[in-house]
């Protein structure tokens, strides 16, 4: 609960109906009252669609009709108004998709989208990982990690970090993806990011953070300077305890004053050089610009539109 500039975590207890069972790598997305959940993995790939209503504090399974995906996991989810897109991700162990399916959720019906090629390049190669984020009436597509093995059980990882835009029409389910032509170093290739979109009244602006790009998750960070991650570890004032986190993923919360993100993808030494990704990258959408903010040591700084 976010009210009065104090926010107060709560456990929500009580709720009725079927719950969706223990899983990572899925995705949710609101509309209104209801949060939808889709995919994810435990023991395999998870093909299941919940809803959960705040307002009654109920879990429900929706009939659905159409061309319902197969299950998948760190696939990019978006919903723009009572439409909900999902691109990508994991179907099966080393086998990824670059399909894209669309929700209409009035009516529960999933179809299959054949998105146009863009005029300046390939489209999207099947990956996991990648941020999809919905900026006014266009889907922005970044990074992620694709498998160069035409074999799924001899994986060559390969990490992206292209940038494609979708243009939504509304009522059309005719989509192309295109290739901006971007100003700026670009971000070095990750996944498990991070993608936020902010709007402002000179531009929009799409703010990446963290992911990784190695193979040890206690190794060296791809672009993590050893002097740049020493707020993260005891002895910074006001930082945290040192921890021990199992999970390589990290948070990146964005609220209409407030961003907050927690890094993670941290093994338990405390040698600085032993993070990765704690860098954070910004895109301005017009023009497309990209800016590389590196984490620094002092004072925790807010950053306006």
């Amino acid at each position: 609960n976010i009210k009065h500039g104090r926010p107060r975590w709560k456990r929500v207890v009580g709720w009725t109906g079927p719950v969706p069972r223990p899983r990572h790598g899925h995705r949710a997305v609101a509309i209104k009252e209801l949060m939808v959940v889709f995919g994810g993995g435990n023991e395999g790939i998870v093909d299941e669609l919940h809803v959960y209503n705040t307002a009654t504090n109920q879990w429900f399974i929706p009939a659905v009709r159409g061309d319902v995906p197969p299950g998948c996991a760190a696939y990019g989810f978006v919903c723009d108004g009572t439409r909900l897109l999902v691109f990508g991700g994991m179907v099966e162990y080393g086998k990824y998709s670059n399909d894209l399916y669309e929700l209409q959720a009035s009516r529960w019906e999933w179809k299959r989208l054949k998105a146009k090629a863009p005029k300046n390049g390939p489209p999207p190669c099947p990956r996991l990982g990648h941020s999809f984020s919905l900026i006014g009436s266009r889907c922005y597509l970044f990074g992620g990690l694709a498998n160069d093995s035409e074999d799924p059980k001899n994986n060559i990882p390969r990490y992206l970090n292209d940038l494609y835009s979708l243009e939504l029409r509304p009522g059309s389910s005719v989509v192309g993806w295109e290739i901006p032509m971007t100003l700026g170093q670009p971000p070095p290739p990750r996944e498990s990011h991070t993608a936020v979109a902010t709007t402002g009244r000179t531009a929009n602006k799409l703010i990446i953070y963290g992911g990784m790009s190695g193979i040890n998750i206690c190794g060296r960070g791809a672009f993590s300077e050893v002097s740049a991650f020493k707020t993260c570890l005891p002895g910074f004032p006001g930082a945290p305890c040192a921890i021990k986190i199992s999970k390589v993923r990290h948070l990146f919360v964005k609220s209409t004053e407030t961003c907050v993100c927690v890094c993670a993808h941290v093994c338990a030494s405390t040698d600085p050089s032993r993070a990765n990704h704690c860098d954070l990258i910004t895109l301005q959408i017009h023009p497309y610009t990209l800016v590389c903010v590196r984490p620094r040591g002092g004072k925790l700084r807010t950053a306006s539109e």
